[in-house]
């Protein structure tokens, strides 16, 4: 299903495979508030060229594909990434997504 509208995301895991070239975990950033979420520090929307409205990244939902595909779309300054979210700012984000998956991914033993 395609996606309804463009949006920036953020990065969260990109693997170098032989075969694929690269793959993408990415997370996506919205204007509304979602139920599990972290926030966007208006200093690194600005730095990063992003609108003035809060936003929030989802912790969620999270989406895979391969770098480059053709769902991506350039950034207004002609590239395909906004830049990089500081160290802390990412890992909270990586925590979040953590938190989420172990409430949702069921193991298997059998």
């Amino acid at each position: 299903m395609e996606g309804q509208k463009d949006r920036p995301c953020a990065i969260v895991v990109a693997l170098k495979t032989d075969s694929d070239g690269t793959q993408v975990v990415v997370a996506p950033i919205t204007h509304t508030e979602p139920s599990h979420g972290i926030a966007l520090p208006s200093r690194t929307k600005r730095r990063l060229g992003l609108d003035e409205e809060p936003s929030w990244v989802v912790t969620s939902e999270v989406n895979v594909f391969h770098w480059p595909g053709p769902d991506l779309r350039m950034t207004p300054r002609g590239e395909y990434a906004y830049g990089e979210l500081p160290a802390r700012l990412y890992e909270a984000i990586r925590d979040g997504i953590l938190k989420q998956a172990k409430k949702t991914i069921v193991l298997r033993t059998d």
